[in-house]
This record gives structure tokens, C-alpha cells and sequence, in this order.
């Protein structure tokens, strides 16, 4: 079984009686609201999913990651994980003070003690992260709403405070580590989606699925952009899929609960991090992985691994040309494999697939398998009710 980044396996979840001790001084400590992403974070933090981080990123971490994409260890890593506060906030707590944890609805999440507050270049993260300072790219405009200090800790988090969405299919990474040792499988490709899976996804993880024992579908379902698929509109699709299409023995459909931050390259490397810690040995990708707009040349997201210390990364990436049903071999091909021109191609994408239903077409084969043209269609259809 391949290690976790880092070499070990974080879990910061408290229970038991060291839960009910976090549950009574955390009324009496003060509190820093965290908005959704920060939350999600904050659970992958203490489920092990962004080992070796045991807290939000002090300062070091922070620069070293935006400006060299790695931890001061010299570990690969390509986004901040951070907590922000306001200046006014963060006048008020002390360095070494214990601070509650709480979503913005008030509910107490864990504790964290603040090591560090810290200024930072918003403009700057922007551009190294995210390539640009266009407030209209949904990873810049979070930045920009964030808090003008960071602060940064280990924390504790209370294994029963957190909403977690479709729970039986929510499985940590030391369950899924788990659960392949029990399959006897060595070698695990992970896909990373917030879409429905379509012809061309299909395409890449049966390929993937050849040179490897088995494949971990692992969908985002934490925050995303208000025109993306509803996730359980999507799970329902990929169960579909799995049911009629895939060989059951050698897939694994689990969420992964973190928020997209449509970071195009640097969340290539981000989204395999997470998948080492699931135990994934190999990830692919492909066309624009987390991209959005045009602010990501088509495979910048496979380049961006160049730049990146790949004995330490750890995981085998399966870069794949973009995809398309070719009329003239009636399959899925890509530029290496048909002998069509581009006149017998039909390329296939999230995009036009969410085009097509809010148009109330039907989606053709090419695009879709039918059981999952099926539930996208009712949906669909629901919404425009």
C-alpha cells in the first residue's frame, strides 16, 4: 500500500472523553467563524485527506507553497489550506491562545491553537495560484472575500459535528486504504469529477482500469460553482453507471468532501495529493482538470507536473489526450487511435452536455450512456418546471 504523503496518516478527530473535554472549554474560548471551503478543509485535515497538515498553514508553509508549490520540508503541495479572520478578530487573540471552531451557522466544529497571525498578499496568491487577479474566477473571488489575516494551528475536531453529505458513501482515507488491502488490490487509480461521467470519462477509467487492480471513482461533493450538477443528482448518475457499465468487483464509488477551487494546474496536483492519501498509486488526468473559463490552456493541468518533485509526489499520472466518439470506428478514440478527421469526431464535455439539458435536448448516445441520460433528464426536466 503506497504511504501517505508525508509518510503518516493524520487523524485529528477526538472522541470519547477527550470530545466531551473539547465540547466543555469550548463555550468559554473564543470563537473564529470559518466559511464553507475553510470547513471543508478543516474536515479533510482531521480525517487524514490533506496529510501531513495537522492544522491551518502558519506562515512558512504558506509562501513556500504559494511561491514553490511545496511545504518548507520541500513535500510537493500546490494551494494554501488556510483559516482567515479579520484585523479587528485576530487583535483580539493571543499567540498560543485555544480558539473554538465554528461553522457560520454557530455550531462548534473543534478547537485550534493559534500559532501564528499573519498578513498576506491576496493579489499575490492569486496570481500564483490561480494565474490570474480576475475577480470574476470563482478561486480568485473567494480569496478576495476572505479575511485580511491568516492564522495558523493544530487543530482538534469533534468526529460527530460535521454535516457530511451521502454518509454511506463518505468513506475516510485510513476506510479506504482498508477496503482495498481487503480486495488484494496494489495498484488504485483514482478519477477526480464534479460531473456526471460521460462517454469520454468512461473511456479514460476503462483504459486506466487495464494496467491496474482497481479504480476509485471519487467525485467532489463539497462546495462548487451554482451552475455545476447538484451532487446528489450526480451520484445517482455514476451509481447508474457503475450498475450497468462497470465490472463491480474492481470499483470503489466513494465522495471526496472537499470544496472545488477551480485552481486549473495547481488543483491537478492538490486533487492527487488528496487521492495518495485515499491510497490511490496512479491518477489521471485529463482535459482542463478543474479548469474554468479560459484561464487554462487544455493541458497545462498534465504540464504543471513537470515542475514538481515526482519521486516525492509519489503517484503515477495518467495524462490522456482529449477524448471524442469517432462516427467512423462507432468508439470512443482520441487523436492516437482514430483514423477519422475532424469532421467524424464528436467531442463531449461537461459543459455541453449541461447546455444540451437546459435546452431540453435529449442527450444522444455519444454523449451518455441512457441509464444516465435518464436521471439527468428528469432533472432537468424538474428544473425547468
Amino acid at each position: 500500500m503506497i504511504e501517505p504523503h508525508g509518510g503518516v496518516l493524520v487523524d485529528r478527530m477526538v472522541r470519547g472523553e477527550e470530545a466531551e473535554s473539547v465540547r466543555a472549554r469550548a463555550p468559554s474560548l473564543k470563537e473564529i467563524r470559518l466559511r464553507p471551503r475553510e470547513v471543508s478543509d478543516l474536515y479533510l485535515i482531521a480525517i487524514g485527506g490533506l496529510s501531513p497538515l495537522t492544522g491551518f498553514m502558519g506562515s512558512g508553509d504558506y509562501l513556500a507553497v504559494v511561491d514553490q508549490m511545496t511545504l518548507t520540508n520541500g513535500l510537493p503541495w500546490s494551494v494554501p489550506i488556510t483559516a482567515s479572520i479579520s484585523t479587528q478578530d485576530a487583535a483580539g487573540i493571543g499567540l498560543g491562545e485555544e480558539v473554538a471552531l465554528k461553522d457560520e451557522s454557530g455550531r462548534t466544529l473543534g478547537v485550534m491553537i493559534v500559532e501564528e497571525k499573519f498578513g498576506y498578499d491576496k493579489a499575490r496568491e492569486a496570481r500564483q495560484v490561480y494565474r490570474t487577479e480576475d475577480g470574476a474566477h470563482p478561486g480568485v473571488a473567494k480569496v478576495n472575500e476572505a479575511g485580511d489575516v491568516l492564522v495558523g494551528g493544530p487543530v482538534l475536531c469533534l468526529a460527530d459535528a460535521f454535516d457530511v453529505e451521502f454518509p454511506d458513501r463518505n468513506l475516510t482515507p485510513a476506510q479506504t486504504r482498508a477496503l482495498f488491502a481487503e480486495r488484494g488490490w496494489r495498484s488504485i487509480v483514482a478519477f477526480q469529477t464534479r460531473n456526471p461521467i460521460h462517454r469520454a470519462h468512461e473511456y479514460l477509467t476503462k483504459v486506466a482500469l487495464e494496467i491496474v487492480d482497481g479504480l476509485l471513482i471519487h467525485p467532489l461533493v463539497g462546495e462548487t460553482k451554482s451552475d455545476d450538477i447538484p451532487a446528489p443528482v450526480r451520484m445517482r448518475c455514476y451509481e447508474a453507471l457503475i450498475e450497468g457499465y462497470y465490472p463491480k468487483d474492481r470499483v470503489v464509488l466513494s465522495v471526496l468532501p472537499a470544496a472545488m477551487r477551480y485552481a486549473g494546474p495547481r488543483e491537478a496536483i492538490h486533487h492527487c495529493i488528496m487521492r495518495k492519501n485515499y491510497g490511490c498509486t496512479h491518477f489521471i488526468v485529463g482535459r482542463d482538470h478543474a479548469g474554468v473559463g479560459s484561464y487554462y490552456g487544455t493541458y497545462d493541468a498534465q504540464a504543471i507536473f513537470d515542475q514538481v518533485d515526482m519521486a516525492r509526489l509519489g503517484v503515477q499520472i495518467l495524462k490522456f489526450e482529449n477524448t471524442f466518439w469517432c462516427r467512423r470506428t462507432g468508439a470512443m478514440a482520441s487523436t492516437k487511435t482514430s483514423p477519422s478527421g475532424p469532421e467524424d469526431r464528436v467531442f463531449l464535455s461537461g459543459t455541453k452536455v449541461r447546455e444540451m439539458l437546459r435546452n431540453g435536448q435529449t442527450l444522444p448516445e455519444e454523449f451518455s450512456r441512457p441509464a444516465v441520460a435518464k436521471v439527468l433528464l428528469a432533472w432537468a426536466a424538474g428544473n425547468r418546471d
